[in-house]
């Protein structure tokens, strides 16, 4: 974790986020003992909100822990929960990724209604959130969105299919975003609460590296009034990309988290392992190895911290953009050679289907894939420089 000289990391920061999260880590691992998936995550994301954490996912306004969403606080939250267990980590960054959008509109364009009614049932962990954005045909390219929600006389029907969500088949509440005006020039998106109980919303789950509930959601007719858009018509790009914004250096603290709990397993590992009369730990290529693990997770780590207290300084777009992309960028490489070090150190243990090394090795992949592959990041990185 950072250390308590982190020119990013306050002693305010440490008492509202940090220690909260730390109190919740090992708890909220011990809740995946016996259970499905799903029944754990459920069950993570109902202890976050019964104990305040969830507070940390919106502004005070709306039951937060701070004035305006802090992405510090929100990484190191991912960070501490990654390090003890990536389905917590989900649990928690779902819930801000599905609710933020809702927070942001209220603060962007007034629109308190849906917040005061969707927001206290996350934040108090009574619902589980999802955000519903990806397409068969749109990923990285949002223009390629196809879901189109038609005007009725009070309010829209939602047609369309939606693939990868997290939490599909187990949120109450998603926020989907579908197209209002395909005849625009630049075919517009709006942004809508979608509750799980809505007539024609259907859902289908989908196999992934590390068994994360994740899922298609089918909405074939699917009622939402108007009450329940975010904003007003058309925003809803300007909302899904302010959510990305948000939350990319946070995926950089999730990958820190991991990273850290693979160095821990292997120094662990290393020093009662006994090869050739002697623990592997005294080998200099181990020793060397180790070295070089720390040296990327300590880097990573700074980078992080440095993206997210810029974002909450507010500090030039151009430069939030930029330095996000490459803490997510570098922090998910570096995670995913730090794993793949570790499960090499620990030798034919680190390929056991049920260590922790294993697992992890499992989980980091898909970091370097969502929020934007890093192939994206490096082109991102690149036109922010050239501007």
């Amino acid at each position: 974790m950072p250390s308590p000289h982190d020119p990013f990391v306050d002693a305010a920061l440490r008492s509202r986020a940090l220690q909260p999260a730390e109190a919740l880590a090992a708890e909220a691992s011990s809740l995946e003992e016996g259970r499905p998936p799903a029944e754990a995550l459920r069950a993570m994301v109902a202890l976050f909100g019964e104990r305040g954490l969830l507070r940390l996912v919106t502004d005070e306004d709306f039951g937060g822990a701070f004035e305006d969403t802090s992405s510090r606080a929100l990484c190191l939250a991912r960070e501490t929960l990654g390090r003890a267990s990536p389905l917590a980590d989900l649990a928690f960054a779902m819930q801000g990724l599905g609710s933020y959008p809702i927070t942001f509109a209220a603060r962007a364009h007034g629109a308190t209604e849906p917040a005061s009614r969707w927001l206290p049932p996350i934040v108090a962990g009574r619902f589980v959130a999802a955000f519903a954005l990806t397409e068969p045909e749109a990923g990285t390219d949002l223009g390629g969105i196809a879901a189109r929600a038609e005007r009725t006389a009070d309010g829209y029907r939602l047609r369309g299919r939606k693939v990868f969500i997290s939490n599909a088949g187990i949120a109450d509440t998603h926020v989907v975003f579908a197209v209002t005006a395909p005849d625009a020039p630049r075919r517009r998106l709006s942004a809508f609460v979608v509750p799980a109980d809505a007539p024609g919303l259907s859902t289908r789950a989908t196999r992934v590296l590390g068994g994360h509930p994740i899922g298609e959601l089918h909405l074939d007719d699917v009622p939402v009034p108007e009450g329940d858009r975010l904003g007003p018509e058309g925003a809803g790009l300007a909302i899904a990309l302010a959510t990305l914004h948000r939350f990319r250096p946070t995926v950089g603290a999730a990958a820190v988290g991991f990273a850290q709990r693979a160095l821990d397993e292997a120094l662990a590992h290393v020093k009662r392992r006994h090869q050739f009369g002697a623990p592997l730990a005294e080998l200099p290529l181990v020793q060397a190895r180790l070295g070089e693990m720390a040296c990327e997770l300590e880097a990573a780590r700074m980078l992080v911290y440095r993206a997210a207290w810029m974002a909450d300084v507010r500090a030039p777009r151009s430069e939030v953009t930029r330095t996000s992309s490459m803490a997510k960028l570098v922090a998910t490489e570096a995670a995913q050679q730090i794993i793949d070090s570790a499960l090499q150190l620990h030798g034919g243990r680190g390929v056991l289907a049920d260590g922790i090394v294993a697992r992890l090795y499992q989980e980091v992949r898909a970091l370097r894939i969502y929020e934007g592959t890093n192939d994206i990041h490096k082109i991102l990185i690149a036109r922010e420089l050239l501007r």
